[in-house]
């Protein structure tokens, strides 16, 4: 399929290696406003280059549209690539509030179009491995499952662009912005959360609105407890691993980023020999965790590959719209009860 990209910055050269590198596949065009912008982009990786949206949306070829721009700028360029009859691959977090992914997701019911996230962090081996264990039950009951995204950002790194930190663009700090992908993994291999109490605050940055550090206290609709820890402000030589923990009465299991400190279950499994050779840490390097710009494209790939099969099989998409709602709708809601003192919030299901 043809793709197209908005957004010729950062996560546009992401998204770009990641289409470059898919099989039958192909980058057709960019846009962006600043066309010095679009055409360097064009010119790296051979496609065309657009500085009219009108001209880019109205292009026969192209099929699918990747958003890379800024969180809370989500919604209107994919609505309008959805009527334009293109299917649509957004950044995380899908927008920044509940209400702007379901007017997206109206879109894409209207338009017969795929409306689908960027959720790369599930297509781990080994994500996909703790997924399978807590499908087979291997946990037992899920006593206690957690979240930990103890991350460095700069002073310069927020002054770099005039969005970031906003409530209006970034949708909020450490939670939102760098912690998403890992609260979806968790959501994603303990369940749902029923109720959440959270305390928020700016600690090590300046000229920000929103916070560099989160604590949220979590009950899942399983019984289990947790916790999410957010922040922007450790400092780290090397950068901290993002975290998910899972605990229950049969195993235990820690991920640390693309691998495992702990994978420990009472009952024995065929797949646990291999996961002990191949998939335990080495290295305490956090993907991503010191520097934005060191975390690689695989899991765009992977997840850009899904989007397209699932296309072309007319089947759901495993990282479709209402996925994606799902880590927003927890973190709105981490934000409300900060925002009332720490009360505790009930998650409509």
């Amino acid at each position: 399929m043809k793709f197209g990209i908005i957004g010729a910055g950062m996560i546009g050269h992401y998204h770009a290696k990641a289409i470059q590198s898919m099989s039958g596949s192909s980058l057709h065009s960019v846009f962006d406003l600043r066309p010095e912008s679009a055409e360097k982009l064009a010119r790296e990786y051979g496609c065309k280059a657009y500085t009219g949206w009108e001209d880019f949306l109205a292009d026969p070829e192209l099929e699918v549209v990747t958003i890379g721009t800024p969180s809370g700028a989500h919604r209107d360029p994919a609505i309008a690539a959805l009527q334009a009859g293109k299917h649509v691959i957004c950044e995380k977090p899908l927008e920044i509030t509940t209400e702007r992914i379901d007017e997206m997701i109206a879109a894409a019911q209207a338009s017969g179009k795929t409306l689908s996230a960027v959720l790369n962090r599930r297509f781990q081996p080994a994500i996909e491995a703790l997924k399978k264990a807590s499908d087979e039950n291997r946990f037992g009951r899920i006593t206690s499952a957690s979240a930990y995204i103890k991350w460095w950002r700069t002073q310069e790194y927020y002054d770099s662009g005039a969005w970031r930190g906003t409530w209006a663009l970034d949708g909020g700090g450490a939670l939102m912005n760098q912690g998403v992908h890992t609260v979806d993994q968790l959501l994603y291999v303990a369940g749902p959360v029923v109720a959440v109490a959270a305390s928020t605050a700016l600690l090590a940055h300046e000229r920000i609105e929103v916070e560099d550090s989160c604590v949220a206290i979590l009950e899942f609709a399983s019984g289990a407890r947790g916790v999410i820890e957010a922040s922007t402000c450790c400092w780290s030589s090397v950068g901290h691993p993002a975290e998910v923990q899972v605990c229950g009465t049969k195993g235990s299991v820690f991920l640390a980023d693309e691998c495992f400190r702990v994978w420990d279950f009472a009952d024995p499994g065929p797949a646990d020999a291999h996961i002990h050779q191949t998939l335990m840490q080495g290295s305490v390097r956090g993907l991503g965790a010191n520097d934005p710009t060191a975390i690689h494209f695989d899991g765009h790939r992977r997840n850009f590959q899904e989007v397209v099969s699932a296309i072309q099989e007319k089947r759901p998409c495993a990282v479709d719209a209402t996925e994606a709602r799902k880590a927003v709708a927890l973190i709105n809601a981490v934000y409300r009860s900060a925002r009332e003192g720490g009360t505790r919030i009930v998650l409509s299901t």
